[in-house]
C-alpha cells in the first residue's frame, strides 16, 4: 500500500503536500482522510482513516486495564488527530505533533506499508545512518524469519 521516500517542506502555513502516490491510495479508500498522532520514535504515524479505525478496534478488545495497553492509549490514542487533505494535496501538522517530531520545515515521508512515518529531515536522516550502521543484525533478522 504505502511504500518510498519522498521529501517535501512545510509551507508557511505549517502544511505540507502528501506524496502523489500516498493520496492516490488514500483517496481511493478513505476520501482523503488521515490520522496523525505521535510515533514511537520522534517522528509522526499517519494513518489512513480506515486503518485508523481497525487499530482502534484492536486496541479496544485488549484488556483496559493492561499497563501496556494504557501506555499505547496515551501515546497513540490520545494524541490523534484528523488531518484530511485539502484540495491541492495539503495536510496541515498541528502544532503540539510538529513539536514532538521536531519539524520545522523539511520533512521525509517513509512508506510503511500501512501506515506512513512523517519525519523531521535531519531525525530522519539520523535513525537512518544508525538503520544502516546495522544492516548486518537486520539481516540476520531476516534470515530469522525465513526471508
Amino acid at each position: 500500500m504505502f511504500r518510498g521516500r519522498y521529501e517535501t517542506t512545510l509551507d508557511s502555513k505549517s502544511r505540507t503536500s502528501l506524496p502523489a502516490r500516498f493520496r492516490d491510495v488514500l483517496t481511493m479508500t478513505d476520501d482523503g482522510r488521515m490520522i496523525a498522532t505521535t510515533g514511537l520514535e520522534p517522528c509522526l504515524a499517519v494513518y489512513p482513516y480506515s486503518g485508523w479505525c481497525e487499530f482502534e478496534k484492536k486496541i479496544s478488545k485488549r484488556p483496559s486495564f493492561d499497563p501496556t495497553v494504557i501506555q499505547i492509549k496515551r501515546l497513540y490514542i490520545a494524541s490523534a488527530v484528523e488531518c484530511p487533505v485539502d484540495s491541492h494535496g495539503r495536510i496541515l501538522i498541528p502544532p503540539t505533533l510538529r513539536a514532538y517530531a521536531g519539524i520545522t520545515r523539511d520533512v521525509v515521508w517513509c512508506g510503511m506499508v500501512d501506515y506512513v512515518e512523517l519525519w523531521a529531515r535531519d531525525k530522519w536522516n539520523e535513525t537512518f545512518a544508525a538503520a544502516q550502521a546495522g544492516v548486518s543484525e537486520l539481516g540476520k533478522a531476516l534470515a530469522e524469519l525465513g526471508l
